[in-house]
């Protein structure tokens, strides 16, 4: 139990104790995750709260938890335990997908004082006070699956960072067959358009230069909400000035027809970069996972971006060893995308989750068999990736500058709009959140080498 009152105000605080009241975070899994992060950060900074590194000692722990797989709830439970280790009087609080399907173990922990599902971070700060009141542990879980509206949960403000994230819905309708996310964020809700432009102006006067939408599913954008879809948002984005790019975090192959390629293909500050997964390259598998597409219909939506954008990076994510896949099914996976040869893949081995279909198939792949099917993917990712990379030597394309690149003396890195990675050498203070074009001269340590023209 917390050994400080975290009720008090920061001036009555510091006067108590010596230190400004602190928080630490630890966030587990997805872009939508880290976003969640960075609002309730901005919480805890508006109640007089310093926000502190995940090493140091804090007063209150926030561990924002994953549940993608049982490796995922691992790794939750243990940033949990490394929390109470690091100061034995803290409060420490469990958010997240993890405790929205397993409230009952996340709160069992003795390690957590309080825990939250996907709904209600928003009241994580009054949550805080109101255990130092009562000294009792908190479970805040509720049945997400009948939420019916999106809930408000916005950034106003960013730290160390050039891309803006942003969400614009929640939630999943597909229930593929090994995925627990759709119970653990609901049915699909989505922000209302006016609350994203909000967002997104906010961003612009604040000199963001790029916006990624971001959300569970966010090709089902609209579908809850009157005569809009994720088209209209984009297009309503597109017009804000000082937005030099929109970019999508992950989209569904059914999502990208002809119409929609062809109207973003005329859109200039949108990415020529498209996370398109794919899971499969194998239609009896696909069958399998529940997803809602054949590989010919995957490959046509491929064709049609390469057709319609010019030099468009094309990412995956493919997954192996899933419940049945045969050698023969593999082989198939492979060559589909050895003839699509994406910019790069994420490729990761199946893994069982308790409370989906697929914990039951008959027919588990053995794990050495799945070892060795992700590394002859990951060998053809490598191969693809330095291939499309390659053929933008001698090309000048506009980087989006960042950060400093570590291991390499003097050299800033950056993003050009189709997710290469730019490294040129330079003083990251005049670079960093800039747009410069640069020439590109060669490959070196998986960053394409350049020298930025007119300057």
């Amino acid at each position: 139990m917390a050994k400080v009152d975290l009720t008090l105000s920061n001036d009555e605080f510091y006067e108590r104790y010596g230190h400004k009241k602190t928080v630490a975070f630890y966030t587990l899994g997805c872009k939508v995750n880290q976003y969640e992060t960075e609002v309730m950060a901005e919480l805890f900074k508006k109640a007089g709260y310093e926000v502190v590194d995940f090493n140091e000692k804090a007063d209150v722990y926030v561990i924002n938890t994953c549940t993608v797989t049982n490796r995922s709830d691992m790794k939750s439970r243990q940033e949990i335990r490394k929390a109470r280790k690091k100061n034995p009087d803290a409060l420490v609080v469990a958010v997240g997908c993890y405790v929205q399907v397993s409230p009952a173990e996340v709160f069992s922990l003795p390690e957590v004082d309080i825990a939250i599902g996907t709904k209600d971070k928003d009241k994580i700060v009054d949550l805080v006070e109101e255990f130092t009141q009562k000294s009792q542990k908190l479970s805040v879980v509720n049945n997400i699956m009948i939420q019916k509206e999106y809930e408000e949960f916005g950034v106003t403000a960013y730290t160390e960072r050039t891309r803006a994230y942003i969400k614009i819905q929640d939630g999943c309708n597909q229930y593929c067959t090994y995925c627990i996310i759709p119970y653990a964020r609901g049915p699909v809700r989505s922000r209302e358009p006016e609350k994203v432009i909000e967002e997104v102006k906010r961003f612009a006067d604040s000199e963001y230069k790029e916006i990624v939408l971001t959300g569970i599913h966010i090709a089902s954008y609209g579908k809850d909400l009157k005569n809009i879809g994720l088209l209209d948002i984009i297009k309503m984005i597109h017009e804000i000035d000082g937005i030099k790019r929109i970019r999508l975090s992950s989209i569904e192959p059914t999502f990208l027809t002809e119409e929609f390629v062809k109207e973003i293909a005329n859109l200039p500050k949108m990415c020529r970069h498209y996370h398109v997964s794919l899971q499969s390259g194998c239609d009896e598998t696909l069958k399998r996972m529940g997803r809602r597409y054949t590989t010919k219909e995957y490959k046509s939506v491929i064709d049609r971006l390469r057709e319609y954008i010019k030099d468009v990076a094309i990412t995956t994510d493919v997954m192996v060893g899933f419940p049945g896949e045969t050698e023969e099914e593999f082989l198939k996976t492979y060559k589909f995308v050895e003839e699509i040869c994406f910019s790069k893949m994420h490729v990761f081995k199946y893994s069982r989750r308790k409370g989906t279909r697929a914990y039951n198939f008959p027919n588990q792949v053995a794990n050495h068999v799945k070892e060795d099917r992700s590394k002859k993917l990951i060998e053809l990712s490598n191969r693809c990736e330095r291939k499309f990379m390659e053929s933008f030597i001698g090309k000048t394309l506009e980087v989006l500058f960042e950060q400093t690149v570590k291991n390499m003396d003097s050299y800033v890195e950056g993003l050009t709009d189709n997710y290469l990675s730019v490294a040129v050498k330079g003083h990251i203070q005049l670079l960093r959140n800039k747009i410069f074009p640069v020439k590109i001269k060669e490959i070196k340590d998986n960053f394409l080498i350049g020298e930025i023209e007119g300057i």
